[in-house]
């Protein structure tokens, strides 16, 4: 694609080293909040003990419309749906602004997500939390870290991130739409625990490597600089 983007975010080389820097500085903070929650599990720690907490708790029987509300925004963080929406708002966005790079930086969070998520997730084999075990890691199991939390921040993040580099002019002046993210992604969260879907630290643990997936392709991203290519 040829481009007539008018881009007035500051290009020059040195700051986007800068942002990529900043970014993967980030992207390594929360991968260690990762590998401490990871620790803290295997080790029956303080968040070990915040899981057998929430495990026990009497929750309520949701019917009717409360159900179905819940349901919906467990939704938010399925994989096939936020998946969609991210792309076809990066196609439509890359068609608009003549660049390809929001599709590709989408296409590319979705391969990092199936990859570093779903390893995790065979990996440690832990079970569900409404089976209710001791430690219950390397069990065959498949639900640490918690994909929905993952998918959630991750594909909402960068759905809020390209809508943000793409809206530098008037009348947006750069649309931001993080507080969104963060509404979405403390929300599924809560459903999981209100349905017992997850343990804590598989949301603690979703939320640091999904985090860290993020960064790490916001840094590509500022790595990479473009004129056919605008970011």
């Amino acid at each position: 694609m040829s481009t007539d983007f008018d881009d007035v975010v500051d290009q020059r080389q040195e700051v986007r080293r800068h942002e990529m820097k900043v970014a993967l500085r980030w992207s390594a903070f929360l991968t260690f909040g990762f590998v401490l929650v990871t620790l803290d599990i295997l080790n029956q720690g303080l968040l070990y003990k915040a899981d057998q907490y929430f495990a026990d708790l009497n929750r309520p029987k949701f019917e009717g419309f409360a159900n179905f509300l819940i349901l919906r925004i467990d939704d938010l963080g399925l994989r096939w749906i936020t998946a969609v929406i991210l792309l076809v708002t990066a196609t439509l966005i890359s068609r608009r602004f003549k660049s390809w790079r929001p599709l590709n930086l989408s296409i590319l969070s979705l391969i990092f997500l199936n990859l570093f998520v779903g390893a995790a997730k065979i990996g440690f084999g832990r079970c569900k939390a409404k089976e209710d075990f001791d430690v219950c890691m390397f069990t065959d199991g498949m639900a640490y870290p918690s994909g929905h939390i993952s998918n959630a921040l991750v594909t909402w993040g960068l759905f809020a991130y390209i809508i943000f580099r793409y809206t530098h002019r008037a009348p947006f002046e750069g649309l931001k739409l993080y507080w969104w993210v963060a509404v979405v992604t403390i929300a599924v969260g809560v459903v999981s625990l209100l349905r017992n879907t997850h343990w804590f630290t598989d949301l603690l643990g979703g939320m640091f490597l999904g985090g860290a997936i993020l960064v790490l392709v916001v840094a590509i991203d500022r790595f990479i600089p473009s004129k056919r290519q605008p970011s």
